[in-house]
Formats: structure tokens, sequence, C-alpha cells
């Protein structure tokens, strides 16, 4: 799960009803990064477990993909 994603919802809705003051406005902007870097992050982590396999059943997986799992692998044993 992301973390701060229920003081974003919940910012969000204050500002739909209430508006918001310029330290909640602030607030929002940070979590909204701090939300959008974990997401890439997740998609990141995901593509650099990736195999790609065509219907024969050959890796077909694009070697620049397979050349940053290499490097992930050194730096992470």
């Amino acid at each position: 799960m992301i973390v701060g994603l229920d003081r974003i919802n919940e910012l969000a809705n204050k500002q739909k009803w209430d508006g918001l003051t310029k330290e909640e406005r602030a607030e929002q902007m940070q979590l909204r990064e701090d939300y959008m870097r974990q997401f890439r992050g997740q998609i990141l982590d995901t593509f650099a477990n990736l195999t790609v396999i065509d219907p024969e059943g050959n890796d077909v997986t694009p070697e620049k993909l397979k050349r940053e799992q290499q490097i992930n692998n050194l730096f992470n044993q």
C-alpha cells in the first residue's frame, strides 16, 4: 500500500467542500509528489523483474532490459 494515500484523499475532499489553507495546500503537493515517487518505484520494480515470452515459449526479453536486470542483480547480492 502506498503511504499517505488516505491523507491525500482527505485533503482532496476538504479542498472540494471547504477549501484548503496554504499549509494544507503545501502538504497536499508534497504528499502527491511522494505518492508519484512511490508509484513510479513500484512500476519500475515490476519491470525490473519482467520476462517476455513469445507464443512459442521463447524468451524475447529486450536486451536492454536483460542488462538492467543483470546490473540490479549484482547490486542486490
